[in-house]
């Protein structure tokens, strides 16, 4: 049940990452790992104190002293427009964005800027939050953008004569929906990034037994039901660490992968145009120009 194991013994001295939502979960396990390579390792999230929590014990464990954290919520804009705005008045450059933070199973909510929970957080933040911070990672080139999603996008639709879930709102298909955005998301990236030695990709981190579900009572019975058949943090984490670090990696981009190795995309999530259509209407929701 453990799946594929990053076998990478890469070290990252000298390089900075950001890993969004790293204060639990595989975020934690990620910027862990990471840290142990050398990495000086940005953990971005909304709860500073669970933030400062995981950075000590992180610090205490590898001895790496460059873990630090900065507020960071995906469901405020101007969250994170500020949190960009630090970064980039503080740090020299960024090697590795892990866009690993999302909610799941949310009953149905907006975020500051009026959009609906999952597409809000889950893609839309991510969305700016990359877009914010790109020119640094072209810079530090060769860089890496890693996006988690997940199995789930297999269900997912971008239905964008209903893309808030005003209309019909299932909390379920919500989560598979913004899934389905990450994956499209990557490929239209990666193509727009070819020949700036900026690569991104997505991924499957598998069915972790993690705080993700806090938001249904079902599902978290479920998990400790299931506790057996579902992997710890540390082996969700390591398809993350593989596309961060993995040197045959280098200079693949607008792939997805499961158990570090390319796995199976939706016919949805390898639909060009809708990539096309979907980063349009993002960049129109955001209100900024993204060429």
């Amino acid at each position: 049940m453990a799946g594929g194991v990053c076998k990478s013994t890469t070290k990252l001295n000298g390089k900075v990452v950001v890993i969004t939502g790293a204060n639990a979960g595989i975020g934690k396990e990620t910027a862990r790992d990471l840290a142990q390579r050398g990495a000086r390792v940005i953990i971005a999230c909304r709860d500073m104190a669970k933030g400062e929590a995981a950075a000590r014990e992180i610090r205490a464990e590898t001895r790496n002293q460059q873990v630090i954290v900065k507020k960071l919520d995906l469901a405020d804009t101007k969250s994170i427009r500020e949190f960009a705005e630090n970064f980039l008045a503080e740090e020299k450059a960024l090697h590795i964005l892990i866009n690993n933070a999302g909610v799941m199973l949310c009953p149905y909510s907006k975020t500051a800027d009026g959009f609906e929970m999952h597409l809000g957080v889950n893609h839309l933040g991510h969305f700016l939050l990359t877009f914010l911070l790109l020119e640094c990672l072209k810079q530090s080139a060769p860089a890496r953008i890693v996006n988690v999603s997940s199995l789930a996008h297999h269900a997912g639709r971008i239905r964008f004569h209903d893309l808030q879930g005003e209309k019909c709102y299932n909390w379920g298909l919500a989560y598979c929906h913004s899934k389905l955005a990450n994956v499209l998301f990557t490929r239209e990236l990666a193509r727009r990034l070819q020949g700036t030695g900026v690569t991104a990709n997505s991924l499957h981190p598998g069915s972790v037994h993690s705080e993700l579900v806090r938001h249904s009572s079902l599902m978290t019975l479920l998990w400790k039901i299931f506790y057996f058949f579902l992997k710890t943090p540390r082996e969700g984490a390591q398809t993350s660490v593989y596309c961060a670090v993995a040197e045959e990696l280098e200079s693949v981009t607008g792939q997805y992968f499961s158990d570090c190795r390319p796995a199976y995309v939706s016919p949805q999530g390898r639909n060009d145009e809708l990539a096309k259509k979907l980063w349009n209407v993002s960049c129109e929701l955001l209100g900024i120009q993204w060429d």
